[in-house]
């Protein structure tokens, strides 16, 4: 190839303009790492005459995002759309056209991930998908390819910005989370309508691309145990700082001998975890080998310009394919590993009780504990007489096991309320 590259964008919101903004700034440098120029061929939207952050060619806009990506001269559809329809149909109408892809739509692939990857390997063609998972952090591709001699037993991580900016504003200022939401909206941080972040689905879908690339296996966001912040209190919060700990929304893959458990959760983690840190919008990625041990990936996990810049490093990788008549790494899924339901998925709880202040009530809170196989780490009794309080920590036990306890203990007399429940990590 040694004509322009031409690029076909399908969506020009927040991170469409961006690609567009960077595509311009940086063009001089990216003919240089590619060795042809670049060029927008084209740009799918809804509404032509919307007002956009950058200033974009009118004679590029389009409303028929299926003519774009099958026409002649497009060399790479970049898709920032998100969502599952129109977004898959496009994509396959780009297969079917022989065009490889650039997408960050984290929900289409943790959705229908196998009809798009099987779309793609039928066409022979890239699909390459960075910008999916952890906005401009390099993480994806380092899984595939520079860990592709690894074996991976866990992927642990914080991966979204607005529950993370949420519980960084409780943790250091003791706000509830009502007050937390409603600075984070102020501050562009949440959506209008934040329920994707805070009920942990941005998450889930995040969850299950990471767990498919580890552990190569086909993982969807039906297989993601989700829960999200939404009943974490200040009290949770005060609790945690009590034994050293805070409270984060993580999302955790892991793989054992019966096949691998992906979940989403708020839990307790150490201070001296260094997830731990991991602060406001910040989003990191905890991962874990057999050989290599222990790594980090750091950085800003949402925006416009950190997503359109791990879009840009795609389309360069995939213009160096085209280029040299060669495809990236595919789809990995030989593993084919079990996913686990939650409640065989050993971790551990904190327990908040509220007790009557008398003789037996804490023999009667250990016997619902061992009448379930489940082992008290630790226990501490706050106030006294109506204001009592036990504080219970796990050990590990079977996530099932825990959820049948805590059901009992809130059917003991001795027990007015369980004011609190949450897992504990590391």
């Amino acid at each position: 190839m040694t004509r322009p590259l031409r690029v076909a964008l399908l969506g020009c919101g927040v991170v469409g303009s961006s690609v567009v903004r960077l595509l311009n700034e940086q063009s001089t440098d990216l003919e240089h790492r590619i060795g042809v120029p670049v060029e927008v061929a084209g740009i799918a939207v809804r509404r032509p005459a919307l007002r956009r952050e950058v200033d974009v060619d009118p004679a590029l806009l389009t409303t028929d995002a299926h003519a774009l990506v099958t026409r002649d001269d497009v060399d790479i559809v970049v898709e920032v759309i998100g969502g599952i329809e129109p977004a898959r149909s496009l994509l396959l109408a780009a297969f079917g056209a022989g065009k490889p892809v650039v997408t960050a739509n984290k929900a289409l692939l943790a959705t229908d991930g196998a009809t798009i990857h099987d779309a793609a390997a039928a066409a022979g063609v890239d699909l390459y998908f960075e910008a999916s998972v952890a906005g401009g952090i390099p993480l994806l591709r380092p899984l595939k390819e520079s860990l592709a001699g690894e074996r991976i037993s866990k992927v642990l991580g914080i991966v979204n910005g607005t529950t993370n900016f949420i519980l960084t504003r409780m943790d250091e200022t003791g706000a509830g989370f009502a007050e937390a939401l409603d600075e984070a909206t102020a501050l562009g941080y949440a959506e209008a309508d934040p329920s994707a972040d805070i009920e942990g689905f941005d998450a889930a879908a995040k969850a299950a691309i990471l767990a498919s690339i580890a552990f190569h296996s086909r993982v969807t966001v039906a297989d993601v145990h989700r829960e999200g912040i939404v009943d974490v209190t200040a009290a949770d919060i005060a609790s945690a700082k009590a034994m050293g700990r805070t409270v984060k929304l993580l999302a955790i893959c892991e793989r054992s001998a019966s096949g691998v458990s992906v979940r989403v959760h708020p839990a307790m983690i150490p201070l001296t975890h260094p997830l731990a840190s991991v602060r406001d919008a910040f989003n990191a990625v905890f991962v874990e080998g057999d050989s290599v041990g222990q790594l980090m990936f750091y950085g800003r996990g949402a925006g416009g310009l950190p997503t359109a810049s791990a879009v840009l490093g795609d389309v360069v990788a995939v213009a160096r394919n085209l280029r040299s008549g060669s495809r990236g790494a595919g789809e990995s899924s030989y593993a084919s590993l079990t996913p686990l339901p939650m409640g065989d998925v050993r971790t551990s709880y904190h327990v908040n009780l509220d007790v009557a202040d008398k003789a037996g009530v804490l023999a009667a809170v250990a016997t619902a504990f061992a009448d379930n196989d489940v082992s008290i780490g630790t226990v501490r009794q706050e106030g006294h007489g109506d204001d009592a309080t036990l504080v219970l920590v796990t050990h590990t036990a079977a996530d099932e096991a825990l959820r049948r306890t805590v059901e009992v203990l809130r059917s003991l007399d001795a027990v007015r309320a369980v004011t609190s429940v949450m897992r504990v990590e590391g």
